[in-house]
């Protein structure tokens, strides 16, 4: 038997369980300790909890687990982060592609996959989109510039929704949102629909539709104020009996 904690149930009921994806680093310093760490910028999981969802860390683990730990979720985030490692997707590494996160692509592709085999509500943030696109065979741009206001910066910029999209429905007009990245999806996946641009035509959402909640933004939300894609995420995964 499961023991909840006090008042569990009245603080739960109705907040979907959301987890979302972690880095795990090598030596992070807080006090007078550093060590390994399981790691996630707070403005993902108090985005989360703005939305009206539960979250959920999910720190790199064996990709075996993957389906297990999806089916005890109501939602799923993929975080963003570093590049995906070309190989993924079959190209040679280019120059200005950083160094791979071997146990974060195999984690996370095992997580994407258990969540579209279930139809698990998915949102991909940033490195989290072109997981997804490259997890459905897609490829990415290895560089692209505009998107990155500076070098630890988060910079601005329109992104326009395509009509008749599941973030459309989300976010019908163009709205600024905050960005920092340097990739973005090439060739789209098995699937895959573009349902945001930005002006440079470069595609910043994707989607598959369909009856399951698949969504990926290449902005982050979770560095600024609207909640509306995160909500969208949410609702989907809200269990029937909420």
């Amino acid at each position: 038997m499961r023991i909840r904690p006090r008042g569990y149930e009245e603080a739960s009921v109705g907040r979907p369980l959301i987890g979302v994806s972690t880095y795990l680093e090598s030596g992070a310093r807080w006090g007078v300790w550093e060590l390994e760490a399981a790691l996630l910028p707070a403005g993902y999981p108090r985005l989360v909890q703005r939305a009206g969802g539960l979250a959920a860390m999910l720190p790199p683990d064996d990709p075996s687990q993957a389906a297990s730990t999806v089916a005890r979720l109501d939602g799923l985030v993929i975080a963003g982060g570093p590049d995906v490692d070309p190989a993924r997707y079959d190209a040679e590494r280019s120059p200005r592609t950083g160094p791979p996160a071997l146990a974060r692509d195999a984690w996370e592709l095992a997580l994407i996959e258990a969540a579209l085999a279930s139809a698990t509500p998915l949102l991909g943030i940033c490195r989290g989109m072109q997981l997804l696109n490259v997890a459905l065979g897609g490829t990415l741009v290895q560089h692209i510039d505009g998107h990155v206001k500076d070098i630890g910066v988060f910079g601005h910029h329109d992104v326009t929704p395509v009509p008749g999209t599941r973030y459309a429905d989300a976010v019908p007009e163009p709205t600024s949102v905050p960005t920092y990245h340097h990739q973005a999806a090439e060739r789209l996946g098995a699937g895959l629909l573009p349902s945001a641009h930005a002006a440079d035509g470069t595609v910043e959402a994707i989607e598959l539709p369909g009856s399951a909640w698949v969504l990926g933004v290449q902005w982050h939300p979770e560095m600024g104020e609207d909640l509306r894609v995160m909500q969208a995420l949410v609702r989907a995964a809200a269990p029937a009996s909420s």
